[in-house]
């Protein structure tokens, strides 16, 4: 009686351990037919992809078409103008799991998904920022392209506007746009420098990110979280920027 009621005790203390693991197995099974994150990369350009991954963020809806981040467990997938009505779009909201059906895509460095249409699953999972700060540089980097991510301790280094001036941002990449355009600007770490970039589609000139971007000094020590887009060279979306702490 005591082996059986062991027998009992252990099988259920592991199904146990099994629902509790990270994120739980839900963001970890594929259905059938569906690739791993390893073998959507595998993939080759313009070719058909199916894959099952969890809204982070949207960027995008317009003529039923949606510009979304997309993460799982094992990777990132960002899905350009999906096919989506008004409606779906509403519902998805950070977490929801969806199935994704394709052509994978690559544009000026950036791997995508296009000509999607998807479909919303049972399954919810939202991805903790993965710290890259020491991946800068690195051919590491790309590795994590288009995951939610984290930059630590960086300084902000002086763009040039129209007129020649050093400022700690511009409106757009060449500094011809104006409040509600995109927001590029300039940090540096161990003596190199990147451009990020505020997405406007994204986070549009009423958040908060927007705001701390244009209140920027050069030489300010900051951290940042955002998506690893990807733009001839890395160029991560932010959607925080905070004082380093």
């Amino acid at each position: 009686m005591k082996k059986i009621f062991a027998l009992i005790l252990a099988a259920t203390l592991a199904l146990s351990l099994a629902a509790c693991g990270d994120g739980g197995a839900d963001a970890d099974e594929k259905s059938e037919g569906v690739m791993t994150h390893d073998e959507y990369i595998a993939a080759d350009v313009d070719t058909q992809v199916v894959v099952e991954t969890y809204v982070q963020a949207k960027q995008s809806w317009w003529e039923d078409k949606a510009t979304v981040y997309t993460q799982d467990k094992d990777g990132a997938y960002f899905l350009y103008n999906m096919a989506c009505s008004e409606e779906d779009y509403a519902k998805l909201t950070p977490g929801t799991k969806i199935k994704v059906t394709g052509y994978k895509s690559e544009w000026s460095g950036e791997v995508e998904i296009i000509d999607a249409t998807f479909e919303i699953l049972e399954g919810n999972y939202v991805a903790e920022p993965l710290d890259v700060t020491s991946l800068l540089g690195t051919d590491d980097l790309i590795k994590h392209q288009n995951e939610y991510v984290s930059f630590k301790g960086m300084t902000v280094e002086a763009s040039k506007d129209a007129d020649g001036n050093d400022v700690a941002f511009l409106y757009n990449y060449d500094g011809s746009g104006q409040d509600g355009s995109d927001l590029y600007f300039n940090v540096s770490l161990n003596g190199q420098t990147y451009t990020f970039t505020v997405e406007s589609y994204l986070c549009d000139s009423s958040t908060e990110v927007y705001s701390a971007v244009k209140n920027l000094k050069i030489g300010d020590k900051i951290d940042l979280e955002g998506y690893l887009y990807w733009y001839e060279g890395v160029n991560p979306h932010i959607i925080s920027v905070k004082s380093a702490g």
